[in-house]
């Protein structure tokens, strides 16, 4: 079996530059095989946590998620190191579409990482998320302090469920929102925007706001494995 990094290295990367620059989202194919999920669903009772967020609580919608604490599981932390150069190039690229308002990216993870802990994010953000019948989670940023990663990634590790989709939604400037209704493989990644990305008009390239969700799971429980590349106040 390849390694995670010898997985995500062998990606389509121009498909995927392709698929983030037309729709402001990709798909990858399935990278986790079902041992894989199997074990990383498991960690939501076994793994150690710095934190449980029960959403009801906080009024963020319905389900239970759980911040990892360090060190991160092997197959996360190999994620975040694997994924993060190829996006740190969009990253960067996306940043001169928008005329240079936005900071570049250091193209090694740990970088970035140092630049977190500068600002006084020392705390671990990959996190993993469970549902039930009738939950939900409200639309929303994953920014954790001044410093954030244009990119996250997300992966459903079970498929047993109904609802629960993933939700995209486009705040397009002086028009309506559009709304991105996705149903992933499980073990594939979906790559997404954190805060916003590049959307060219008539007079060039503009901002357009991004909020993520999931629609309301109506059967079977869901657990999804999320992936932030940037740490937390």
């Amino acid at each position: 079996m390849p390694t995670i990094r010898e997985r995500v290295d062998d990606l389509d990367w121009d498909d995927l530059r392709a698929q983030l620059d037309d729709r402001g989202h990709a798909i990858t194919p399935v990278l986790l095989d079902t041992d894989e999920c199997e074990r990383l669903t498991d960690l939501f009772e076994g793994g150690r946590f710095r934190s449980t967020i029960d959403m009801a609580r906080y009024r963020f919608g319905d389900g239970r998620y759980r911040y990892f604490d360090h060190p991160l599981p092997d197959t996360i932390a190999g994620l975040r190191a694997a994924f993060y150069p190829h996006l740190a190039a969009i990253a960067n690229d996306w940043s001169q579409l928008l005329r240079g308002e936005r900071p570049t990216f250091p193209l090694e993870h740990a970088d970035l990482i140092e630049r977190c802990h500068a600002a006084g994010q020392t705390r671990p953000t990959p996190l993993i998320l469970r549902y039930g019948a009738g939950d939900w989670n409200a639309l929303h940023q994953d920014l954790y302090g001044a410093v954030f990663f244009p990119f996250q990634i997300l992966t459903v590790l079970e498929d047993d469920f109904t609802g629960g989709e993933f939700v995209l939604l486009e705040q397009r400037p002086r028009a309506q929102s559009r709304a991105h209704v996705l149903r992933p493989p499980r073990g594939a990644f979906v790559i997404f925007p954190t805060a916003e990305r590049p959307n060219l008009g008539r007079n060039g390239y503009h901002r357009v706001g991004m909020r993520h969700g999931v629609a309301t799971v109506t059967g079977g429980s869901r657990t999804a494995l999320g992936v932030i590349f940037h740490d937390a106040r």
